[in-house]
C-alpha cells in the first residue's frame, strides 16, 4: 500500500538542486489503462506519439484542465476486460470518472484508492458481486455515484453514509439487499434505489425522496411508499374473496398499478436519456474550454477546527526566525531553514512541522507550485512555491508580507507564513474547504449540476467586490492593489461566501514576470501602452461578472489565444442589439422574479469591462453599484421565499485552484 508523502519529500526541489524525478507521465499512465482494456478500437486516438493534453490532437474521452488529466468520460465505447487501477492512481489531478455503457464485468474494481474522486459513473455494465461494507470509506470528496444497471448484490456498502459531501446517488436495477443504510445527507439531491431487493422501514432521513426512487423493492415499508411497517400494516383493513364489490375494488387498484409501473418505467428512461445527454455535452464542455481552462484541484481532507499547538519552543524558533528577516538565505545555525510567520491568528509553527506533515502536491500555476500540508494535529495549510519573485532583497519582501499578513476581511485571504530564498519562496496559507468559482463554474458537468443558482452567484459577486474595494483601500500605494483577479483565484468558503487569493504580488515581480503570469496585465490598456492602474482590476472585476452570469469561460484567461469566448466582446453585441437575455447561463435564466438585477449587473460589469480605463468606474463606485442590486434582489428573494419557493445552494467543494 502506497504511504502518503512528507512534504518534505514534495519539496526536495526546492532544497535539493541536485533532487530528480521518475514519476509515470500521465499519458504513459493512460497507454497502460488502455492496454487493460479488451476492444479498444475506440481508443486509438490514445497514441504514444502525442500527449494526452496539450498535443495538436486530443485523446478521446480524455478531459485535461491545465494540461493535467481531470476527468475520463470513456462511457458507451464498448469496452470490457479490466481497468486498470494501478494506472489511473498514476493521475493525481483526476476529479471524475466514466464507464457507464460498456460490458466491464465482475467484482467493482479498486476505485477506492482514488480517494480523490468526485463523480463515478460505472452505470449500464455487469458489475457483480457484493462492495464491501467499508469500500467508500477513504474516498471523502465523492459527490456523485451511479451504479446503476448492473448486477450488485448484497447490502448497500454502510460506508456510503458516512461521505458528508454526496449530491447523487443511485444504485437503481441491481441486485441489492438487506436495509438500506442511513443515507441522508443534507446535500442529497438525487437518490435512486429502485428495482432492487432491498426491505425494511425506510430512513427516515429519505423520506423525501418520491416513491419512484424506492419502488420495485417488494420488501421496503413506510413513506414514501403506502406499504406500512409492522403493527400498523397487521391492522390495516383486510378485503375479503366473498364480497364481488371488493372484488371489483381489486381489479381496478391492480390496473391503475399496471399503469403507474409503466408510467415510472417511462420516466426512468427519460431521465436516464437525459443523464446521459448531459454527461456527454460535459465531454464537449470539457474539449471546448481549451488546454489551459481550469486550474489544477486537489481535494481536502476532512477539516479539523484544532488550533495548531503553540508551544514555547515553536514561538521561540518564529521569533528568530522573524529577526532574520525570513531567515536571510533560508537556514538557521543548524543549517535547517526557518519560517517567518505574518499571521499568528491560526498559531505558531515552524518549517519542521511543515516538513513532517503529510502533504499532496496540488499542481502549477503562473507563478510557481503549491502543495497542501495537513500537519500532526490535523490542521491544513496550502504552501505554494513561488520561482517568479525576483524583484526585490529579503528585507523588502518580509516588509510586503507582513502588509498582506495584517489584512483583515472577511472576503480576503492572508498569508500565514513564508520563507525566503534567493532564488525561490515559499508561502504558507490557510487551507480553504471549498474549492475555486472557476472549478465550480465549469470544472463538474456531470448529471444533475444544478449547483450555482441565481441567488448564489449575485452573493459571490458581492463578496468579491468587497474584496476588492478593501483591497483598493489597504493596497491603495500598490500599483495594482490585486493584479490578478480572475475565477480560478476566488475560493468558496462553507457559507459560500468568496475569499480573494493571490492579491498584492505586483511589487515583488518584475514587469517581464508579471506581464506574463498575471491577469491585470492583459487589460487593454497593458496590451496597447504597458500601462497598468487600479482601473487594470477593475477590468478583471467586469471580465469576471461576465464569466459567472454567462457560465462561458473567458477567453481573456488563455495565454495561447486558442479556446473559450471572448466574453467583453459577446456581451457588448449583444447589449448594443438589445438581445441581454439570450447571454445568461440557462442554469440561472429560469430566475425570472430576477431578470431585472442580471441585467443591471451585465452592464456594470460591461462598463468595468471598457476598453478605455477612463470609461470605467473605480472599485468603490462597482461596489455601490453591486450592493444596490443586492439589496433589491434580496428584498424580492424574500418576498420569494415567504411564497415558499425554493433556492438550492451550492454543495461542498473538497478542492483548492493554484492560480
Amino acid at each position: 500500500m502506497a504511504t502518503v508523502p512528507t512534504l518534505s519529500f514534495l519539496l526536495l526541489f526546492f532544497f535539493s538542486p541536485l533532487a530528480s524525478s521518475a514519476a509515470m507521465s500521465e499519458s504513459e499512465a493512460l497507454l497502460l489503462l488502455k492496454k487493460s482494456f479488451t476492444n479498444a478500437k475506440s481508443l486509438d486516438s490514445w497514441n504514444p506519439d502525442s500527449p494526452a493534453c496539450g498535443g495538436k490532437s486530443s485523446w478521446v474521452g480524455v478531459i485535461c484542465f491545465k494540461k493535467t488529466v481531470m476527468g475520463l468520460r470513456l462511457g458507451g465505447m464498448s469496452l470490457s476486460g479490466k481497468i486498470d487501477v494501478d494506472a489511473l492512481v498514476q493521475l493525481p489531478g483526476l476529479r471524475s470518472i466514466s464507464f457507464s455503457d460498456n460490458a466491464f464485468s465482475g467484482p467493482i474494481p479498486g476505485f477506492d484508492r482514488l480517494g480523490a474522486l468526485k463523480g463515478m459513473y460505472l452505470s449500464g455494465n455487469q458489475f457483480s458481486g457484493e462492495i464491501p461494507p467499508e469500500f467508500f470509506s477513504k474516498m471523502e470528496s465523492l459527490k456523485k455515484l451511479w451504479l446503476s444497471g448492473n448486477s450488485f448484490t448484497g447490502p448497500i456498502p454502510t460506508s456510503l453514509a458516512k461521505l458528508t459531501h454526496l449530491i447523487e446517488v443511485h444504485l437503481d436495477n441491481n441486485g441489492f439487499s438487506g436495509a438500506i443504510p442511513s443515507i441522508g445527507q443534507p446535500a442529497l439531491k438525487s437518490f435512486n434505489i429502485s428495482n432492487n431487493a432491498l426491505e425494511g422501514e425506510i430512513p427516515a432521513s429519505l423520506k423525501s425522496f418520491g416513491e419512484d426512487s424506492f419502488a420495485g423493492n417488494v420488501g421496503l415499508c413506510g413513506p414514501p411508499l403506502a406499504k406500512q411497517c409492522g403493527a400498523a400494516a397487521n391492522s390495516a383493513p383486510m378485503i375479503t374473496s366473498d364480497s364481488g364489490e371488493a372484488k371489483h375494488g381489486t381489479s381496478k387498484v391492480a390496473l391503475v398499478a399496471v399503469a403507474v409501473v409503466a408510467l415510472l418505467c417511462v420516466l426512468a428512461m427519460a431521465v436516464s436519456s437525459r443523464s446521459r445527454k448531459r454527461e456527454r455535452e460535459f465531454d464537449k464542455l470539457g474539449h471546448d474550454m481549451g488546454e489551459e481552462s481550469v486550474e489544477v484541484q486537489v481535494r481536502e481532507s476532512s477539516r479539523k477546527e484544532t488550533s495548531l499547538r503553540k508551544n514555547s519552543s515553536v514561538r521561540k524558533e518564529s521569533s528568530h526566525s522573524s529577526k532574520r528577516g525570513g531567515g536571510g538565505g533560508g537556514s538557521g545555525g543548524a543549517g535547517v531553514p526557518r519560517l517567518t510567520m505574518v499571521n499568528e491568528e491560526k498559531g505558531v509553527f515552524g518549517l519542521p512541522d511543515l516538513m513532517k506533515a503529510a502533504a499532496e502536491v496540488l499542481g502549477n500555476g503562473g507563478l510557481g507550485s503549491a502543495y497542501k500540508a495537513v500537519m500532526a494535529n490535523g490542521v491544513g495549510v496550502v504552501v505554494k512555491r513561488m520561482r517568479e519573485m525576483n524583484r526585490v532583497g529579503g528585507e523588502a519582501f518580509e516588509i510586503e508580507m507582513r502588509r498582506l499578513g495584517m489584512l483583515r476581511h472577511p472576503n480576503v485571504l492572508p498569508p500565514l507564513a513564508f520563507h525566503f530564498r534567493k532564488e525561490e519562496k515559499l508561502l504558507v496559507y490557510e487551507h480553504i474547504s471549498r474549492g475555486s468559482l472557476l472549478y465550480n463554474l465549469h470544472g463538474d458537468r456531470g448529471p444533475g449540476h444544478d449547483e450555482l443558482n441565481w441567488p448564489a452567484r449575485l452573493r459571490i459577486v458581492r463578496g468579491i467586490a468587497r474584496g476588492m474595494a478593501f483591497l483598493h483601500t489597504e493596497l491603495a500605494n500598490t500599483e495594482i492593489p490585486h493584479g490578478n483577479l480572475k475565477s480560478s483565484n476566488v475560493l468558496l468558503g462553507d457559507d459560500l461566501e468568496p475569499v480573494l487569493i493571490d492579491y498584492g504580488f505586483s511589487p515583488l515581480v518584475t514587469p517581464q514576470q508579471a506581464a506574463q503570469a498575471m491577469f491585470a496585465y492583459k487589460s487593454p490598456e497593458s496590451i496597447q501602452f504597458a500601462r497598468v492602474s487600479h482601473k487594470s482590476d477593475v477590468y478583471s472585476f467586469g471580465v469576471l461578472i461576465l464569466e459567472i452570469l454567462t457560465g462561458k469561460f473567458p477567453s481573456q484567461y488563455l495565454t495561447s489565444g486558442k479556446g473559450g469566448t471572448d466574453v467583453v466582446q459577446w456581451v457588448t453585441l449583444a447589449i448594443s442589439e438589445k438581445r441581454e437575455f439570450e447571454l445568461f447561463d440557462p442554469e440561472i435564466s429560469g430566475s425570472n422574479e430576477s431578470n431585472n438585477s442580471m441585467e443591471r449587473l451585465l452592464h456594470l460589469g460591461a462598463d468595468c469591462a471598457e476598453p478605455d480605463p477612463e470609461q470605467r468606474p473605480d472599485m468603490k463606485e462597482a461596489l455601490r453599484r453591486v450592493e444596490e442590486i443586492a439589496s433589491a434582489d434580496e428584498g424580492l428573494l424574500s418576498k420569494l421565499k415567504s411564497r415558499r419557493v425554493s433556492f438550492k445552494e451550492p454543495d461542498g467543494e473538497n478542492f483548492f485552484a493554484i492560480s
